[in-house]
């Protein structure tokens, strides 16, 4: 069984997937951290977020994999664990600008759609549903307001010990969306057959609760 969940920066989806996909013993697939190890992968070599050459270059020969260490899933780039470098706010810009790049997304959906063949998934992104898995049989789109998604990053920020300035990320995340949604290959949407679930006002239970019980309505054994 595959379970998609998409939407935008923010919202949740990787917090949610992970509860979800542990309670139903399935394998979490964060497509997000696929584009971010590819993004993080031309930080490293300084390459220009407009240098769509050698991105799409750089991403054909970058073997990018998931693996579990214990419970805990970890990506990997060229065998080296880049799992903790994922969240900074940099490589979150450019996985923005790399996701619209053809070959970038060929090369990962390959991979994607291998992992969903072979095991019971829950998988979220910008466009599982929509392109990933159309087939899904559960597809979810979760959402939440600018301002509670920045206020979600700003509170992230200050535990590790940052000054953030909450209207920057707040500005960040619209520009992020408008990017998103309006990007050429597979833009970010509401599937037509996806639940759309708005999370700024429900705390993580009551999200994790309303997906399990759209995923027992789908057929999921709970």
């Amino acid at each position: 069984m595959n379970i998609a969940i998409d939407g935008p920066a923010g919202a949740g989806k990787s917090t949610i997937a992970r509860i979800v996909s542990a309670r139903l013993g399935y394998i979490y697939v964060d497509t997000g951290a696929m584009f971010r190890a590819v993004a993080y992968n031309c930080t490293q070599n300084g390459i220009d977020a407009r240098d769509t050459e050698r991105i799409s270059s750089l991403a054909s020969s970058a073997d990018i994999s998931i693996r579990y260490v214990g419970d805990v899933q970890r990506v990997f780039l060229n065998d080296a664990d880049v799992t903790d470098h994922l969240r900074d706010e940099a490589v979150g810009n450019m996985a923005s600008v790399v996701a619209q790049i053809p070959v970038v997304r060929s090369v990962l959906l390959d991979l994607q759609r291998k992992l969903a063949r072979e095991n019971d998934v829950v998988m979220d992104g910008r466009d599982i549903g929509t392109c990933v898995l159309p087939d899904a049989e559960l597809k979810v789109y979760l959402t939440a307001s600018s301002a509670v998604r920045a206020k979600r990053r700003y509170d992230e920020l200050v535990a590790k010990g940052e000054n953030p300035d909450i209207t920057v990320i707040e500005k960040d995340i619209i520009e992020r969306d408008e990017r998103d949604m309006n990007r050429e290959i597979a833009p970010l949407k509401q599937a037509d057959d996806a639940v759309l679930v708005d999370s700024s006002y429900m705390t993580i239970d009551e999200v994790t609760d309303r997906i399990i019980s759209l995923a027992r309505d789908a057929g999921a054994k709970v």
